[in-house]
């Protein structure tokens, strides 16, 4: 699980296509202290840790690399990534740890779509359209997982809403280098998952 808070904006260092693509990605965080196995959300997408490295003497930063399937490829944003490539990381999230966002899986529901960007005040406010059948999920105050970014909904419009990105998250994610068009790992909030659920099936707790 994670929070949505993000810890670090790493860097796709390669790209390696075998049965599944293997991408390793540059990070500040101390490799040393990140065990083989473990889950690492990167741009939303919960992938997990196969192979490590520390930092080198010839510019190479701390890394860590992942495998991914062509099914996660042809379903998230995964599938552009290049050399150069920025993503938002954070770390799974340990007991007794800060839940400073929202609880987020890591697990992408679509592709949202950027509409617009727009400075407002000190802040950024964008426009988003999420994909059919996905906005029964999105509601005004709200919490979505953009990108791995937990963010609050302002207003929602049909297929669309607005959310306010404030200076620091600006700042300190990839949205600083975002664009109008732009495809986005989205994750609906995982409460509003099960209500839809169980308006769905009429579920009663011990019941036939």
């Amino acid at each position: 699980m994670f929070t949505g808070i993000i810890t670090d904006v790493g860097r796709v260092l390669s790209v390696e296509t075998r049965g599944d693509t293997r991408f390793t990605i540059g990070t500040s965080y101390d490799s040393g202290g990140i065990a083989l196995g473990a889950s690492i959300a990167c741009g939303g997408a919960c992938l997990t840790v196969i192979e490590k490295g520390l930092a080198v003497d010839d510019g190479v930063p701390n890394w860590f690399a992942v495998d991914v399937s062509a099914e996660t490829l042809s379903k998230t944003t995964l599938g552009s990534w290049g050399e150069g490539t920025e993503l938002n990381l954070e770390r799974a999230l340990a007991f007794g740890d800060e839940l400073g966002g929202h609880l987020v899986t890591g697990h992408v529901d679509g592709l949202a779509h950027l509409i617009s960007i727009r400075p407002e005040g000190d802040s950024h406010r964008i426009t988003i359209e999420v994909p059919a059948g996905l906005e029964g999920y999105i509601a005004q105050k709200g919490s979505v997982c953009l990108d791995g970014v937990s963010l609050t909904v302002n207003e929602v419009d049909d297929r669309r809403f607005g959310v306010n990105l404030i200076p620091h998250t600006w700042d300190n994610t990839t949205f600083r280098n975002r664009k109008e068009g732009d495809d986005l790992n989205m994750e609906v909030d995982l409460l509003a998952r099960y209500v839809a659920r169980l308006m769905t099936t009429k579920a009663v707790p011990g019941g036939k």
